[in-house]
């Protein structure tokens, strides 16, 4: 199946905390920058798998900005639909760990050049031969973006395309209230939604079960839901061939874990390019646990992308072990 995917938001540069438990109030050491930002993150890995892909941003006119841009242009990225700002500099991030799955982050991203993304940002010429979009909920910081997101979602809608939707909660930007209120129409237009199993509980009404959160998300007209878990793999959820809930687990890989930034994004990447690739399910979840934990073996949130072969490796070295 011919296929081109397109995602919105957020491009920047990340400094990651040197050593664990370190403090944002407190003088401490930082590395990087690194390109960063989710949907660039999930931009990257498709490309890296060898799938087209639009990427929709904007950057400042300086070194950072055009750090983001060469590095998404090496690694495949259509890097035409993201805008150089001179109005504003490069959004950043800061992150510092607890532990290695508990991270704590500043972002400068709704002042910054990303958070004049806007309506006009989408150019329809770039739209017209994508039939997938890829919403990340952190993408949704303004009514710029969240417009920018609505025109790109009705264009795909429109010729019958599909879309899918990581809610990719962060506690800091829970503050942004265009970002809470966006959600319940981005999830009517949804083909595939990727919560992790944490974010599970946003969407559950009156004490449900998970399987009962997933079975009234399908009812709405989702159609794959995948309930990311780290290394404990991955549950689906969808509808048999007689409309009954079907449920299917697929482990995970569990190493060592040296920085799990960008995993999620590399694992959602991942599913959704081998499923619109025509890959089963089963397949397809693999692969996307492989992604996740090949991810989260590199220090830097883009530096654990990968491509097909790599990840083959890796469950081929996995498997025989």
């Amino acid at each position: 199946m011919s296929f081109k995917i397109c995602t919105i938001g957020e491009l920047l540069v990340e400094f990651l905390a040197k050593k664990q438990h370190q403090r944002f109030d407190q003088t401490g050491e930082f590395i990087g920058p690194f390109p960063s930002g989710a949907p660039a993150i999930f931009a990257d890995q498709v490309a890296k798998l060898g799938f087209p892909v639009v990427f929709f941003s904007c950057v400042g006119k300086d070194s950072f900005g055009q750090m983001c841009i060469n590095r998404l242009k090496k690694d495949g990225v259509n890097i035409e639909g993201i805008t150089s700002h001179s109005r504003a500099n490069t959004g950043s991030a800061f992150v510092t760990y607890q532990d290695y799955n508990e991270r704590d982050f500043i972002f400068n991203i709704p002042n910054s050049a990303c958070g004049l993304l806007s309506f006009d940002h989408i150019d329809e010429g770039l739209l017209k031969d994508c039939n997938h979009l890829h919403v990340m909920g952190s993408s949704l910081y303004s009514f710029r973006a969240i417009d920018a997101m609505r025109k790109a979602l009705d264009r795909i809608k429109r010729k019958g395309g599909t879309i899918s939707f990581d809610p990719n909660l962060r506690k800091e930007m829970f503050n942004i209230q265009e970002m809470e209120q966006s959600f319940d129409y981005i999830l009517e237009y949804t083909d595939i939604f990727l919560p992790s199993e944490n974010e599970v509980s946003y969407f559950t009404h009156n004490n449900e079960s998970e399987e009962q959160t997933m079975r009234a998300l399908i009812e709405r007209g989702v159609k794959h839901i995948v309930v990311k878990s780290g290394a404990k793999g991955a549950n689906y959820y969808g509808l048999d061939e007689n409309s009954n809930l079907k449920k299917l687990h697929v482990d995970g890989f569990p190493i060592d874990s040296i920085d799990p930034t960008g995993a999620g994004d590399c694992f959602c990447a991942t599913f959704v390019s081998l499923m619109l690739a025509g890959f089963s399910v089963e397949m397809a979840l693999q692969y996307a646990n492989a992604s996740g934990a090949l991810a989260v073996s590199k220090k830097g949130p883009m530096e654990g992308t990968t491509t097909l072969l790599e990840i083959e490796a890796f469950l081929s070295k996995y498997q025989t072990c």
